[in-house]
């Protein structure tokens, strides 16, 4: 019965399948997709999309992670329950802006099926790729372009040359930006030169996406006339994450390699660690750059299912967002989403909202 679903899914949506192919062919490529960009260019409100907070209340971010469904599950009861789980935490959390931070589907049908579930529910949504975000369906650009083209989704192909989905969210109250979001691609695998020969390992943001970003937070702070705190959101995490478990973390399990739970919880370090964590093999030097810019005060990532912790580190809260659904694997304690409220000062607080799921579907466990 999945398998003649999946089937039927894939005529009905055959229109969508083949559209990025027409699109490409059409402009004679990807480069007609992606913005020209040169570091002298002027900083504009043409650089960003605008998402006005209302007085007096929070702006709150709801980003979903890892939801990495493929086509043969999507129609199974594992994705019948992910996919359940996502309309669940939108639904409970009621967010102004959704963020999906990679690993977003494996497949092609899912991938339409993801976003049109997200899409429904007329709130704005963004999304950043994974590494493993094109592989399972036609290509990356395949699913960037149907990240671009959903009603309700701000999501950008960027600046030439980055990679897919480099964007800024500025977050206004009263036309004032209080809060940027800087979406970025941390793309896949990559090899590297060391002094000890060629090695293999998770890529990360490239030389130009931080020339870019350093270019975007000086713009923002010279169009808003003041320093304006930002966040992140991205897949794979900096080194620094690894580096902020074993300086701060307390109570944790020496002979399983560093894991294990922050016992001592307080606002600046809470969460557990099941897995060493896909950090790349050398340290690009992103977050020492968010460190001398000032701006960046919130980093959030997925790519690591069995991570959940989020420390204060260095001035920069580290948030290893929570995994979303049963796609690929997971600890079942550690599923549900992750929320951002934005104050009015531009500060935030970041919650990790667990779900599990019974005889009555999912509930809430925070």
């Amino acid at each position: 019965m999945a398998i003649m679903k999946l089937i039927l899914a894939g005529i009905l949506a055959l229109g969508q399948i083949l559209s990025p192919v027409g699109a490409w062919i059409t402009n004679f490529g990807e480069a007609a997709f992606f913005d020209e960009w040169s570091a002298e260019d002027e900083f504009t409100a043409d650089c960003y999309v605008e998402l006005e907070k209302k007085p007096g209340e929070d702006f709150v971010v709801l980003n979903l992670a890892d939801v990495q469904l493929d086509d043969d599950e999507l129609y199974e009861q594992v994705g019948i329950d992910s996919m359940a789980h996502v309309a669940k935490v939108i639904e409970d959390t009621k967010p102004d802006l959704i963020t999906l931070s990679g690993d977003n589907a494996w497949g092609t049908i899912t991938y339409l099926e993801l976003i049109k579930l997200v899409d429904s529910y007329g709130i704005p949504w963004g999304a950043v790729m994974g590494n493993h975000d094109g592989q399972g369906c036609i290509s990356e650009f395949w699913a960037a372009y149907h990240l671009a083209e959903a009603e309700n989704s701000v999501f950008k192909f960027g600046p030439e040359g980055m990679g897919y989905g480099n964007y800024v969210i500025n977050i206004t109250e009263n036309g004032k930006i209080i809060h940027s979001i800087y979406m970025l691609d941390t793309h896949n695998n990559r090899e590297y030169e060391t002094d000890n020969g060629t090695i293999g390992g998770y890529d990360h943001l490239w030389d130009n996406q931080m020339d870019w970003y350093k270019w975007c937070v000086e713009g923002t702070n010279a169009l808003a006339g003041y320093p304006v705190q930002s966040t992140v959101i991205m897949h794979i995490p900096v080194y620094e994450y690894y580096d902020a478990w074993h300086s701060v973390a307390t109570g944790i399990d020496e002979a399983n390699g560093k894991l294990g739970v922050i016992e001592t919880y307080t606002d600046e370090a809470y969460g557990r660690r099941g897995e060493s964590g896909g950090h790349p093999p050398v340290n690009n030097g992103f977050f020492s750059l968010c460190k001398e810019l000032g701006s960046t005060k919130d980093m959030i990532v997925g790519h690591d299912h069995d991570n959940d912790y989020s420390i204060v580190y260095q001035g920069i809260r580290l948030t290893y967002a929570v995994k979303t659904g049963y796609g690929c694997y997971f600890t079942n304690d550690m599923l549900g989403a992750t929320t951002l409220s934005i104050h009015s000062d531009g500060t935030t607080t970041v919650k990790q909202n667990h779900y599990a799921i019974t005889a009555d579907g999912w509930v809430a466990l925070d």
